[in-house]
């Protein structure tokens, strides 16, 4: 970055950095902070809170679990023991009857108690329409697994072929004396009373308690909830999250947070339910858990906002009456100052106290001021005057020149009188400075100078020295050939000057003279008149020097003659 363009930055870092803004600045310091620690204090709040009810529902997400397993180990006991009854009763042909009767009467998580054979069909059951129906069991994905293991085995959500009601199957192999006495002992589980034990997680605000099977089908969830059962859980991406999880560890339980796909912040407790593939899932919706915190999160920044708007109002008042407007008014005074008003004065009452040392000082330095521009002026006036002339030679430099030049072009122009000018250059001078230096070269620009002044004064002209060996000469209300005339008066006096040049034809120093006149009405400008005198300057060069030559006509010492146009 330039230079420049770094200026111009802290310029306008200057200017929004005023008085106000430093004030402003100034109170949001005092005031910030501690708006800053009591929100940051309830963000800590919120996420203990939210930490808080994480541990307290997977706690009760483990006990809620811890029962579901109960009541599988409770079911898969029944089973057990129903198929070892069956197995030693089919010995004496009472198998049913004394699986039947063997069977407990509170145990209320089962609908009913069925023995199939290896080929589905059912044999016994507590439900006696089972057996006279026609309902096979053997194409069904649990017995298959049940008979191909031995093992105690749970299927997923299903529906009764007999009642069409919803619920989840048990199996266990009953291995008889034959595989053709093989019997498959299957029990129906009563999902509502799965749901009855969920009772300590329901209706409670952002917390969803939800007993899943391995497709994330829902089995059981507490009685505000129920209306899920059957159905698939919302957040089905949860489930692969579960499954890494467990796959990465040896535990049957943990928990992990998530975004669902409404974007809400959720954290979920897991627990298996050993034996089966059914899981128990606390899922915690952060924003609705924490949602009392977040209104006073909300609440703190609205009032942090409202302070901070009157902060900056106070501000602003403060810096308006103390500071800016003292500030205005001294300003005002020092611009009627520089317009040279030097009588302005502000009333002390109506500054503060801190301003009143700069006011007096301002009036010691307008009167300061005032000494000083009469200093001024008087000096402007000899620099001007300074400014004017050529040291040199003791005439008019061209600045000089030119200000005269305009106030007669003017005048001539006004009064509609000629005005004749003559531009003078000394012959060969670069030759004469080589020859005798410098010094005898300034020498001899000041006889130049010293002679046209002279002649000027008998002439009523105006001299100058126009520039390094370029004199010219002004001649108000002159025509031609009185100019012509004067041309030759100024270098007859040069020539009479006698001054050696050994490198010049005319063993002397001599000028050269262009002369033109005009009147001013008929050029447009004043440069015109000088464009003119210059041509007729070098027209005189050429001529051999030591000439007077008019714009339009030659003349030589003595002689006119014509130019051809």
């Amino acid at each position: 970055m330039s230079r420049i363009g770094i200026n111009r930055n802290k310029a306008r870092l200057r200017g929004a950095l005023g008085i106000r803004a430093r004030l402003v600045l100034f109170a949001l310091i005092l005031v910030g902070p501690l708006m800053a620690e009591r929100i940051r204090s309830l963000h800590v709040t919120r996420t203990q809170q939210i930490a808080e009810a994480a541990r307290d529902f997977a706690g009760l997400a483990q006990h809620s679990a811890d029962a579901q397993r109960e009541v599988f180990a409770s079911i898969e006991a029944v089973l057990k023991s129903s198929a070892y009854v069956y197995a030693t009763a089919a010995q004496v042909n009472r198998s049913c009857a004394i699986m039947r009767a063997s069977l407990r009467s509170n145990m209320p998580w089962l609908r009913s108690l069925t023995v199939a054979g290896i080929d589905g069909i059912p044999k016994c059951s507590t439900w006696p329409e089972l057996i006279e129906s026609d309902l096979n069991f053997g194409d069904r994905p649990y017995f298959k697994r049940a008979v191909a293991t031995g093992e105690f085995t749970v299927s997923d959500y299903v529906f009764s072929r007999l009642t069409n009601l919803p619920t989840v199957m048990a199996a266990y192999l009953a291995p008889g004396q034959t595989k053709a006495d093989d019997a498959v002992v299957l029990a129906a589980i009563n999902l509502d009373w799965m749901s009855n034990l969920m009772s300590n997680l329901g209706e409670r605000p952002g917390v969803t308690a939800l007993l899943v099977d391995h497709a994330g089908t829902v089995l059981a969830a507490p009685p505000g909830s129920i209306g899920q059962v059957g159905r698939p859980m919302d957040d089905l991406a949860v489930l692969p999250l579960i499954e890494t999880n467990l796959r990465n560890s040896q535990r049957q339980s943990g928990s992990l947070s998530f975004r669902a796909d409404d974007g809400a912040r959720r954290a979920v407790s897991f627990a298996m339910i050993p034996g089966t593939s059914a899981q128990l899932i606390v899922s915690i919706d952060e924003a609705r858990v924490s949602a009392v915190a977040d209104q006073d999160i909300r609440t703190a920044y609205i009032q942090l906002a409202i302070v901070c708007l009157f902060v900056l109002l106070g501000a602003l008042v403060v810096a308006e009456r103390m500071i800016i407007k003292p500030i205005r008014t001294m300003e005002t005074m020092a611009k009627r100052f520089g317009r040279g008003d030097w009588s302005a004065r502000m009333p002390g009452n109506r500054l503060p106290a801190e301003f009143v040392p700069l006011a007096r000082a301002f009036y010691g330095m307008a009167a300061q001021l005032r000494g000083r521009e009469r200093e001024l002026r008087a000096s402007n006036e000899q620099l001007t005057v300074l400014a004017s002339v050529d040291m040199l030679s003791g005439l008019a430099n061209r600045r000089g020149f030119q200000g005269r030049l305009d106030f007669e072009w003017l005048r001539a122009q006004r009064s509609g009188d000629d005005l004749a000018l003559l531009m003078i250059d000394v012959d060969h001078f670069k030759l004469f400075n080589d020859s005798y230096g410098h010094p005898e070269g300034d020498a001899c620009l000041a006889r130049v100078g010293a002679e046209l002044s002279a002649l000027a004064d008998r002439v009523s002209g105006f001299a100058g020295r126009y520039g390094g060996e370029e004199f010219c000469l002004l001649l108000p209300d002159t025509d031609t050939n009185r100019a012509i005339q004067i041309g030759e008066m100024v270098r007859a006096a040069i020539w009479s000057m006698m001054v050696p040049h050994a490198t010049s034809t005319h063993q002397r120093v001599t000028v050269s003279v262009g002369v033109a006149s005009a009147a001013p009405a008929t050029l447009e400008t004043a440069r015109d008149l000088i464009e003119a005198a210059d041509a007729a300057l070098y027209a005189a060069k050429r001529r051999g020097r030591n000439t007077v030559v008019e714009h339009g006509f030659v003349r030589t010492y003595g002689t006119a003659v014509s130019l051809s146009a």
